[in-house]
Order: C-alpha cells, then sequence, then structure tokens
C-alpha cells in the first residue's frame, strides 16, 4: 500500500505559530504512518476577485489549486481572529469554490486557539457548502492551545494527544476507505 498525502494548511501567517507548531507536532506523530506535507504559503495568494478570468488567475492560485488536486486529503489548522476565520484562509479557499478542489476532498478541520468556537463552526459551514467529504466527522476545536504544546513541539496532556489521534485515525479511515 503506497503512503497516502495529506495536504497539512496553516490558516496563520504568523513564521512558528501554535497553528504551524501543532501540525509539526502531528507530523512527528504520524511520521510513520502518512505523509503530511505543509502548506505555509496562504499568506502569498492575492485577495480573491471573481472577476478575473479563469485562464488569468494568479499562479499563487493555481499552485494551491494542484496541491489540493495532489493530496489524498486536506488538513486545516487554524486559529479564530476576532471569533472568525483568518482572512488569508478564507481568502485562499475562496479561490476554489468555482474550481471544486475541495468538492469531495476528504477534508479535517483543526481549529486550534484561545477558544475557537466562532471561527470552528464559521469554517465549519463553509467547507460544508465547497463539499469537503465527511466534513461533519473529521473536526475538532482545541482551546488553550499555548498550553497544549510544549518547547518540543510535542503534546502537553493526554487529552489533546488522545483527541488528536482519534481525528487523525479517523482521517486516515476515510482516506483507505474511501
Amino acid at each position: 500500500m503506497t503512503r497516502k498525502k495529506i495536504l497539512a494548511i496553516c490558516g496563520s501567517t504568523r513564521n512558528n505559530s501554535t497553528n504551524h507548531r501543532l501540525i509539526k507536532a502531528i507530523s512527528q506523530r504520524f511520521a510513520d504512518r502518512v505523509d503530511l506535507v505543509p502548506f505555509n504559503e496562504i499568506g502569498t495568494i492575492p485577495v480573491f476577485y471573481p472577476g478575473i478570468p479563469p485562464e488569468e488567475h494568479p499562479p499563487q492560485v493555481l499552485a494551491f489549486r494542484q496541491h489540493i488536486k495532489n493530496a489524498d486529503a486536506v488538513l486545516i489548522c487554524t486559529p479564530e481572529y476576532a471569533h472568525g476565520v483568518p482572512g488569508a484562509l478564507k481568502n485562499a479557499i475562496d479561490w476554489t469554490v468555482s474550481s471544486g478542489e475541495f468538492s469531495q476532498k476528504i477534508t479535517a478541520l483543526i481549529t486550534a486557539s484561545t477558544d475557537g468556537r466562532f471561527g470552528h463552526a464559521a469554517l465549519l459551514e463553509t467547507l460544508k457548502v465547497i463539499e469537503c467529504k465527511n466534513i461533519s466527522e473529521l473536526h475538532l476545536i482545541i482551546s488553550f492551545i499555548q498550553t497544549r504544546l510544549n518547547t518540543e513541539d510535542d503534546f502537553t496532556d493526554e487529552k489533546t494527544r488522545n483527541d488528536v489521534e482519534a481525528l487523525m485515525n479517523a482521517l486516515l479511515l476515510t482516506i483507505n476507505t474511501g
């Protein structure tokens, strides 16, 4: 069986953000089972403008779409900003609405923030509307994420570790069963 490739999209544009560190922790924990490929260029994608003809879409947008197409699944790890979805992440997703890269793409969402409930609900609704496969079952909120990772980018508590492992196991099962 070939190793599965999961595109890990970080919703934060800040280098070494907690969500970047969360992706690293997940990658380390599942290194023997999956190739987790981080996408850290979310902030380079230009502002979405629906009036641009498809043949003139920016190269950063085309590259983002190709990364999604090439992956067996997508994992989004994002903070919540002002009770909402980070603008750069929502912008990147908006570029895929008409082209359909997320439609029936197995996708998991982790909102890791101080609270996360409001941004998580909003992004979950967007991912449902664009028809991400199994998104209703593949999501998790990790509140107070800053206290849940140590300086070695490992989980500090058993509950968070178990919750992330359960989500990732469900994601891998979904990938393997289609």
